[in-house]
């Protein structure tokens, strides 16, 4: 990210892509190693692993969340930037306030997802 207006679009886009379900959307922006983070991993595959990495596994873990949460749709509350990353601070439809922190390599693309819960 470059600058505070380039991270709002990309979180609106990422946001938008979300309330859509547009999960190819939304997987172009990662990497083929990327790894991600997140303590839902757990609750939706019934596997202890902390994380997924691959892509083809996250969009594995995704079509799966996705399945269980009809009704997703996530508010944005905040944008923060820095040096290779983004931080999209949300609501999501269970009233949890998220913020999911996304590294970029120097292509621009994620390779790295931490997500946190309230």
């Amino acid at each position: 990210m470059n600058d505070a207006q380039q991270a709002k679009d990309y979180a609106d886009a990422w946001v938008h892509a979300w309330n859509n379900r547009d999960l190819d959307g939304i997987l172009k922006h990662y990497a083929d190693d990327v790894v991600f983070r997140s303590p839902r991993i757990e609750a939706v595959t019934g596997e202890k692993a902390g994380f997924v990495k691959g892509v083809d596994n996250l969009r594995a873990y995704w079509t799966k969340a996705l399945s269980l949460a009809t009704e997703i749709h996530f508010e944005l509350e905040r944008v923060y930037w820095g040096k290779n990353t983004i931080t999209i601070a949300y609501k999501n439809h269970r009233g949890q306030h998220v913020a999911e922190t996304l590294v970029f390599n120097d292509q621009g693309v994620v390779v790295e997802g931490i997500v946190t819960h309230v």
